[in-house]
């Protein structure tokens, strides 16, 4: 049974509304097994930006980049997210991340799939140039920003 976002309360897959608290239900996160699939490694130059960027590899919108240009930016299905990301594998609140002087930190927000950095299902890790970022579907490689960059993979 789910849960409603708002006060907890349980609420049937289907609802539209949670029956205690009257809150909006935009429908429930669709579960899913992350594929672990070796990729042939190749560079590819991306364009310099001066912020962080996130650059989706794998999903919907491939290509599509994605600027750190605020301290926070919230990550989810919700059309209010910072990153939209429209799939039923992307939990409406999905990850926060975290831009300071000291980098870059994506923190799992209590996503049904969870966040994963190169592989590694994370509550919480720094980022870095390169690394592999997974968002349901969504594969985005992290560009740390200041000149031109390389990724991996394609």
């Amino acid at each position: 049974m789910d849960m409603c976002p708002e006060c907890g309360a349980a609420v049937t897959p289907d609802a539209r509304e949670c029956p205690t608290c009257g809150a909006r239900l935009h429908g429930t996160t669709a579960s899913f097994e992350p594929l672990t699939v070796e990729m042939p490694t190749v560079d590819t130059e991306f364009e310099s930006s001066d912020v962080p960027m996130l650059v989706v590899r794998k999903g919907v919108e491939v290509g599509e980049r994605f600027y750190l240009d605020q301290p926070v930016l919230t990550i989810g299905r919700d059309p209010e997210s910072d990153i939209f990301l429209n799939d039923v594998t992307v939990s409406r609140a999905h990850a926060i991340l975290d831009s300071s002087a000291d980098g870059v930190t994506i923190e799992d927000v209590g996503s049904l799939n969870g966040t994963y950095v190169n592989g590694m299902r994370v509550d919480k890790a720094s980022l870095r140039s390169g690394d592999t970022v997974q968002v349901g579907r969504f594969e985005m490689v992290f560009l740390e920003g200041g000149g031109v960059q390389h990724g991996r993979g394609a």
